[in-house]
């Protein structure tokens, strides 16, 4: 990858978009993670104004800590950027008193972890309300077209996404290009909604290199007797994943009435 030229490109995107519409800069929410990292310095270089979030709720310290490096870092380098923290713990506990009880479902903690995730989107797009900014998307290609690994209508509600065609590798690529900071490049990736310490390879039972890997097998139609061990493992994981949220990554189906109905 031409890292450099790739970086420049994604800067003069963002800006003909949010000139072409009319808008005046662009909102992210940042976690103290590379996707995250990368885009905000990104929107960052376009010279237009970046309002950088940080939305904790019960968020680990290490999380933290390196969102608030990376937000000082970009206030230091970027007169265009400010920022702003927004507690979101206390609208999320809230929120857990006022739904029914459910603490014997199964699902309650994905269900929670997503609720989250929306509690978030919620909050970036008030901001984005106030200041006619842009929400800016963090997701990447493998978690956006691979394994749908975001949240719907969470951190999968944005205006545009900036690095959506950039494989996890690449986003690291650019990250050290944009110079994030060291202690983001070096973190264990993580989406951070369960309150705890798991890893994003923790939920996926794979890491992003291997995504990569099985994501380009699938683009060369390969099948799972192709490979034995581990690899068939990953791709087993892989196409198991992609399948069951072709709900999140392919566009909202729409109920289209015949004519002869009409």
């Amino acid at each position: 990858m031409q890292t450099e030229k790739v970086a420049n490109h994604i800067i003069t995107w963002l800006t003909d978009y949010c000139k072409n519409a009319k808008m005046e800069g662009f909102v992210v929410g940042v976690s103290g993670g590379i996707d995250s990292a990368t885009t905000s310095t990104l929107c960052a270089m376009t010279g237009l104004k970046t309002h950088v979030l940080e939305m904790p709720i019960h968020q680990a310290k290490s999380q933290v800590t390196r969102a608030q490096e990376h937000i000082e870092q970009l206030k230091e380098r970027f007169p265009n950027v400010s920022s702003d923290v927004v507690d979101l713990t206390p609208v999320f506990e809230q929120f857990k008193k006022q739904v029914p009880d459910a603490q014997d479902n199964t699902l309650l903690d994905l269900s929670l972890a997503n609720t989250r995730a929306r509690l978030r989107m919620t909050t970036l797009y008030y901001f984005a309300g106030l200041h006619r900014y842009l929400v800016a998307g963090t997701g990447n290609k493998v978690e956006d077209f691979g394994v749908g690994f975001f949240t719907k209508y969470g951190d999968g509600g944005v205006d545009l996404s900036p690095i959506a065609d950039l494989m996890k590798s690449e986003v690291y690529k650019i990250g050290a290009y944009v110079n994030v900071p060291e202690s983001i490049m070096k973190a264990a990736p993580t989406d951070g909604l369960f309150g705890d310490s798991r890893t994003d390879e923790d939920q996926i039972g794979a890491s992003y290199d291997e995504l990569e890997w099985a994501m380009k097998m699938e683009a060369e139609d390969k099948e799972i007797g192709d490979f034995s061990g581990r690899e068939k493992e990953v791709y087993k994981i892989y196409q198991r994943l992609h399948r069951a949220n072709l709900h999140k990554i392919t566009p909202i189906p729409v109920c289209e009435i015949p004519d002869s109905l009409r």
